[in-house]
């Protein structure tokens, strides 16, 4: 038996939905479609596991639900389960089975595979039409919740490469135009190095623009992990490590920055992955600069605490409010992206925690509006 029954063209209800019905007793199998029907489902009903697979593949609609016995022949329902979540295009599709009290070995195997719900034989017509709607009615709220944070995500993307895109490719289009027109030969030296500063300091930008997106690829590829493990090594002098992070951070910066670094103590060496650190010390800076007036000093800072180094960078911007704090450190997230427009990508925190928790540490904030503020990374103290 294999039958798609739809329904009555006639009828002014629209169908709930497109179910699969797998069940080799074909009384049963017809009892269940038409207790489904009368509530406004279509049904597809196939007597074993292999039927279903031809039936899937070949049907240019895929059922909405599947409900299947596990005893049948052929093919039983755990084979069928296992194939189906096996189909990238399958995966989703909400499983019921049905089964006997006698099959509770059965029932754990379904769980592993990821079965979604059980019926217990016998039941009743009420019992399978609870289990169908609320199955179904779970799975369309994941799914609108899915699909609300996807165009979530595609805004913010779009948003990012509109604005973080546009506006150093502006610097340095605009300053490239202005030193190639003819007209301005003339150009007093101390304006042709402004032009040339404007023009590095968007190109800067971009580059980073763009490393930072690898360097979050490589955060959820588990790259950086194994990166991590493979250049760790001792550090021996801070200062080195600070001022390699000071100079990269001042390429993107129009004005020279007033960083001053403060290392009030003898610092153990360390085991880390310094490129890694440096880049996290790079993104904390360039969010002090972005973040504060223009000249208003910043503290990059070292010190040990409780068996940790502290890295710390110190501004006095306009600070977060702390009901924000732990908000900041997720990808793409913007902090009054509606009133400030030099929000940056929002991927630099997640970057500053990602490399703090790969060296088995933690990047945590202390700021208040109005108050500036410092962010700071923790390393444990191993050799």
């Amino acid at each position: 038996m294999l039958s798609l029954n739809q329904r009555n063209p006639d009828s002014d209800v629209a169908a709930k939905g497109l179910i699969m019905v797998v069940e080799d007793d074909l009384n049963l199998l017809e009892g269940i479609q038409t207790v489904l029907e009368l509530e406004h489902y279509e049904v597809i009903s196939v007597e074993n596991g292999k039927q279903a697979l031809e039936t899937l593949r070949a049907c240019m609609r895929l059922p909405d639900l599947i409900v299947s016995d596990i005893m049948m022949p052929h093919m039983n329902g755990l084979e069928l389960l296992r194939e189906v979540r096996k189909e990238r295009a399958w995966i989703r599709i909400p499983f019921i089975f049905l089964t006997a009290l006698s099959e509770k070995p059965d029932i754990h195997r379904g769980k592993m595979l990821g079965v979604d719900d059980y019926l217990t034989k016998p039941f009743d017509a009420e019992d399978l039409i609870i289990a169908v709607d609320s199955r179904l009615s779970r799975h369309r709220a994941l799914n609108d919740l899915h699909r609300g944070a996807m165009r979530d995500l595609k805004k913010t993307i779009l948003t990012i490469l509109n604005h973080e895109f546009r506006t150093p490719l502006t610097f340095v289009v605009a300053y490239s135009e202005m030193l190639n027109d003819t007209q301005n030969y003339s150009l007093s030296g101390e304006d042709m190095m402004l032009f040339l500063r404007g023009v590095s300091a968007g190109a800067a930008r971009l580059r980073r623009l763009i490393e930072n997106f690898i360097h979050l690829v490589e955060m959820e590829t588990g790259d950086a992990e194994r990166m991590y493990m493979m250049r760790r090594a001792p550090v021996m002098n801070i200062n080195e490590l600070f001022n390699a992070a000071i100079q990269s951070a001042r390429q993107t910066s129009e004005f020279p920055p007033n960083i001053n670094i403060e290392v009030n103590e003898q610092l153990p060496p360390f085991v880390a992955d310094s490129p890694y650190l440096q880049m996290a010390l790079i993104q904390l800076l360039e969010n002090a600069i972005k973040f504060s007036p223009n000249g208003a000093p910043i503290i990059l800072g070292a010190r040990t605490f409780d068996g940790y180094l502290v890295l710390s960078v110190e501004d006095h911007g306009r600070g977060i409010d702390p009901a924000y704090h732990k908000d900041i450190w997720e990808i793409f997230y913007q902090h009054e992206r509606d009133i400030y427009e030099n929000q940056g990508a929002g991927a630099g925190l997640a970057i500053v925690q990602g490399i703090a928790q790969l060296h088995g540490g933690r990047a945590t904030v202390e700021s208040e509006p109005g108050r500036g503020s410092c962010f700071s990374i923790y390393l444990p103290i191993i050799l």
